[in-house]
């Protein structure tokens, strides 16, 4: 188990990882801010340049084979894919020293075989590129969330006992709508096995991943990604608290029903030394001022030059890609380490192993998944697909697909593909509106309910569901906990525990309306 060595070396000395991480987002923005890719001017919504530009536009006019993006991928070209999943499913269980020894070669390599394909033979650099956007996005919110977190240290002098713990849970999952689900669970899951530290085990971890992590997120926007991209593509940021708040507290009551039963016929740590000790039942915290960084993170999250006009953005086939808000987030990041308390970084015990492993895990899924998403998103689009889209396939489409993939870019997808069943475009922020207020789209505000509702919940199903989980679990085995692998995970908790909950939502909200 590692720990903050107190010396004066720097950060950068201490930890190589992190410097890795600056230098490959800095080569990647020089890269993408090249004199022979870009161009200075702005080119606005009405295709007209302007005097003063406050963006920078790829060029592709020379390259107009990549007009309809390439070729369209093969089935057989998801094997990467499917080979990555297995890999993760099966690795830390026969073949464990291999596995972490060689994960980020084997996600990285299976990534590159990806790209190098789209790239050279199907002749698609649109899909790489903004797989490499949506990458850089989701690695600069989820460390910056994590390292700044890991600066704050809570520590409560109360016994472990099922309502306390029911009360984090749940205290958890409100904090996961201002902060994030990324957020709330690097904030609390220390504490939270902290408080267990004597009755500790696998089940206490894998539902603060379900409600923490997950489900706690779907009331707003800045909760779970995919809703954030869904308020950038023009969702009005009340409607999920307005759409989703009753099967947000089903769940939740569910969740923590089960949750109860597990945990009050835990008596391990009863008879122990700790179990009779006073306490105070004080709450103590340290690092105080990284709230300020959290809270820096989360209001950078706001700003998208899909948005706001006035922040720079890169200009690539009609979307702007931020990168301002990423430079921040990598800022705070690495500032919020710097002058962290290290007293807090000791006692929370704080490495770079977490991120770490999600940063290459996520390279390898982000880069493979890019045929998956597009043969979804191909048949979606086809008159077989039209024909079969309600609110019933978009609830366990983009569910089951969200447990496999990554929830973001699926939740986009389905978006994409109920808007165009009925007409409409996803690139329109108008008929996003209209199509998330009823509008003149038939069943669109249920069927919007129907993916947000899924994309989130179902993020809970699996390890690589959504980006947190995987963090909760690496911190829980960096503390000692021996956690379920891929299958055991799907088959002792999320299929017997989490499905049964995700059909009765899909009863009482969805299968009769």
């Amino acid at each position: 188990m590692k720990t903050i060595p107190l010396t004066t070396t720097t950060p950068w000395s201490r930890h190589p990882f992190l410097k890795t991480f600056f230098l490959l987002f800095f080569c990647c923005l020089l890269g993408c801010l090249s004199p022979t890719s870009l161009q200075a001017e702005k080119q606005p919504h009405d295709s007209h340049p302007t005097e003063h530009s406050t963006e920078t536009v790829i060029n592709h006019e020379d390259n107009k084979a990549d007009e309809h993006h390439g070729h369209a991928a093969p089935v057989w070209s998801v094997i990467p894919f499917a080979m990555l999943l297995i890999m993760i499913a099966t690795g830390p269980l026969f073949y464990e020293h291999f596995w972490h020894h060689n994960y980020p070669r084997i996600a990285v390599g299976l990534s590159t075989v990806v790209v190098l394909y789209y790239i050279f033979g199907l002749h698609n650099v649109h899909s790489p590129i903004h797989a490499l956007a949506e990458y850089v996005q989701f690695i600069a919110l989820i460390s910056s969330l994590y390292i700044a977190s890991g600066g704050i240290l809570i520590k409560i002098d109360k016994e472990g006992k099922p309502f306390v713990n029911i009360m984090i849970l749940l205290i958890g999952a409100v904090i996961s709508n201002l902060i994030g689900t990324t957020g709330a669970s690097m904030l609390l899951i220390r504490p939270y096995m902290r408080l267990n530290k004597e009755r500790l085990q696998a089940y206490h971890v894998i539902f603060f991943i379900f409600i923490v992590s997950n489900v706690g997120g779907a009331l707003t926007p800045i909760g779970d990604p995919p809703l954030f991209l869904g308020f950038l593509k023009g969702v009005p940021f009340t409607w999920t608290v307005s759409n989703s708040l009753l099967p947000w507290v089903v769940a939740l009551v569910c969740l923590g029903g089960i949750f109860y039963i597990f945990d009050n016929r835990n008596k391990k740590g009863e008879n122990s030394e700790t179990s009779q000790e006073h306490y105070s039942n004080k709450i103590e915290l340290k690092g105080k001022g990284n709230f300020l960084w959290l809270a820096l993170v989360i209001a950078s999250v706001f700003l998208d030059p899909n948005v706001l006009d006035w922040v720079p953005g890169i200009l690539y086939e009609g979307q702007k890609f931020s990168y301002i808000r990423e430079i921040i987030m990598f800022l705070v990041a690495f500032l919020s380490f710097r002058f962290a308390s290290k007293e807090a970084l000791q006692e929370n015990e704080f490495n770079f192993e977490p991120i770490r492993e999600v940063a290459f895990i996520f390279i390898g899924i982000f880069g493979t998944m890019m045929p998956a998403l597009e043969l979804v998103a191909n048949f979606a689009a086809s008159e077989t697909g039209v024909k079969l889209i309600n609110h019933n396939t978009l609830y366990w489409g983009t569910g089951l697909l969200s447990a496999m993939l990554d929830n973001a870019p699926t939740y986009l997808n389905f978006l994409t593909a109920a808007l165009a069943a009925q007409k409409g475009s996803i690139g329109s922020v108008d008929q996003v509106v209209q199509f998330a207020q009823g509008g003149v789209f038939h069943n669109s505000v249920i069927q919007l309910m129907a993916i947000s509702v899924s994309a989130v919940f179902f993020g809970a199903m699996t390890y690589i569901g959504n980006g947190p989980n995987f963090m909760v679990k690496s911190i829980a085995e960096q503390r000692g906990l021996q956690m379920p692998s891929f299958f055991g995970y799907l088959l002792r908790f999320s299929i017997p525990f989490l499905f049964p909950v995700l059909i009765l939502i899909w009863l009482l909200f969805f299968a009769f309306a």
